[in-house]
């Protein structure tokens, strides 16, 4: 077992506990082999959005499955770009057409 390093690996560490129902999460450990899947990878990326400021698209995780990895990404990531600020989300007036997100 090692320890996560810096606020990224820490942060992160959190977030793997939380959704593989793990108590200690180390820098080297396999969010695969925890236990993780497709389905809690979309969930990590919602919360790691949220927690650290940054956008990673699903394949990071799958290239970049264990957490000192990950983490060397996001900084990387932050290093370049800076922490995205999420719009916030807001109420819209039913009585008019709605405008269709870009999936649609």
């Amino acid at each position: 077992y090692a320890a996560p390093q810096g606020e990224v690996e820490t942060a992160l560490a959190g977030i793997w506990a939380e959704l593989l129902g793990v108590e200690r999460i180390g820098r080297h450990d396999h969010f695969f082999e925890l236990g993780g899947h497709s389905l809690l990878a979309v969930r990590l990326l919602s919360r790691l959005s949220q927690a650290v400021g940054v956008e990673v698209p699903l394949t990071t995780l799958f290239t970049r499955p264990v957490l000192a990895d990950l983490a060397a990404g996001i900084v990387e990531v932050l290093s370049r770009c800076g922490p995205h600020e999420l719009p916030a989300i807001t109420a819209v007036s039913r009585q008019e057409p709605l405008v269709l997100s870009f999936a649609q």
